[in-house]
């Protein structure tokens, strides 16, 4: 007799994201957190199929050797934040556990709901890593051909571009690890956390659409600016998709979630293969109102003398049961009569 045992087990996936929610209260390090599940994620190529030389949230980004890609500067502390719950719940594994960091750190900022499914796949030595040079740069020559070439890789389009693009109302750029932004401004040189660096936004642990608001209005030198968030209301059809959530906080809301949602599956493979819902919600919950119109349809006077009819005609009265054979007949007949009814009636 055979087992089967998924990825992850699903009462440590619950018991996991209860850590993660503490872990945020006390360090809050939404920011990198949300950074370490976007950038395992973010390796995925579209035109590889092999997993896991595809890459996507494989949880290969545990390993030191892709931790020291250079887009990956100072993940290492994010890595070690997490690893103490992969420690306690050893049924959870390195790729559920970054890409339920991400999306938690998300929802306790104050984001939306990501409809997230676990289950995936951990890669299981170093020499499954993906090369470098497959995540974003923040100052390309060419900002919006460089998003366009990184995110279609992924099998992102435009409006998608923009809607991750707005994770960065929450963090901080430090130049010690990417080389932009400043040492520190007003909003960051007392934390909270470690202190310094320069924020997109002023609130920079609130998950809204400042972000979008702030880069249309660059009234603020203490806010950062990078060429590729400068992209989003210069290029034609990301502006289009930015003006739009400058303006609509739900919008936004609504396309980013499934854009975060969308990108945390990236690459993975799934034990089982249709994933692990937790809370119903990433799959809808069958509802059979939805499909019904509520009526309650009753047979017309004119069936009922049909049936009673067939009913006699066998024999039976109130005070008489038929015996077996001939109450199967009946049955049979009422369903029949029943259906065409019903269908008469639609």
């Amino acid at each position: 007799m055979s087992t089967f045992a998924a990825a992850s087990d699903a009462a440590q996936l619950k018991s996991a994201r209860e850590d993660i929610k503490e872990l945020l209260k006390s360090k809050f390090c939404h920011p990198i957190l949300v950074r370490l599940g976007w950038h395992d994620a973010g390796t995925y190529n579209k035109n590889i199929e092999e997993w896991p030389k595809r890459g996507g949230a494989n949880g290969s980004l545990r390993f030191e050797i892709e931790l020291k890609h250079a887009a990956n500067a100072g993940l290492v502390d994010a890595l070690k934040l997490i690893q103490p719950i992969k420690d306690k719940y050893s049924g959870v594994t390195y790729a559920d556990l970054f890409q339920m960091a991400s999306a938690t750190a998300i929802e306790e900022a104050g984001g939306p709901k990501i409809p997230m499914k676990y289950g995936r796949v951990d890669v299981s030595v170093p020499d499954e890593c993906p090369e470098e040079g497959r995540l974003p740069d923040a100052g390309p020559p060419k900002p919006a051909d460089h998003l366009r070439g990184v995110f279609y890789r992924m099998g992102l389009d435009d409006k998608e571009i923009v809607a991750l693009s707005g994770a960065h109302t929450l963090g901080r750029s430090r130049p010690e690890r990417s080389g932009w932004g400043k040492p520190e401004t007003k909003y960051t040189k007392n934390g909270p956390g470690a202190p310094g660096g320069q924020s997109w936004t002023a609130e920079w642990l609130k998950f809204d659409n400042s972000y979008f608001k702030d880069i249309k209005e660059r009234k603020d030198e203490d806010l950062l600016v990078l060429p590729t968030d400068a992209a989003l209301f210069e290029d034609p059809s990301f502006k289009v998709y930015a003006e739009k959530y400058a303006e609509d906080k739900e919008a936004f809301f609504k396309d980013y979630a499934e854009a975060h949602a969308k990108l945390s599956n990236l690459g993975a493979k799934f034990d089982p293969p249709e994933g692990i819902m937790l809370d119903g919600v990433a799959g809808e919950k069958f509802v059979a109102a939805k499909y019904s119109s509520g009526k309650v349809r009753e047979l017309s006077e004119t069936m009922k003398q049909k049936i009673r009819a067939e009913y006699e005609a066998v024999g039976g009265s109130p005070d008489k049961p038929l015996q077996s054979n001939y109450f199967l007949n009946i049955i049979i007949v009422i369903a029949v009569l029943a259906l065409l009814t019903s269908l008469l009636g639609n």
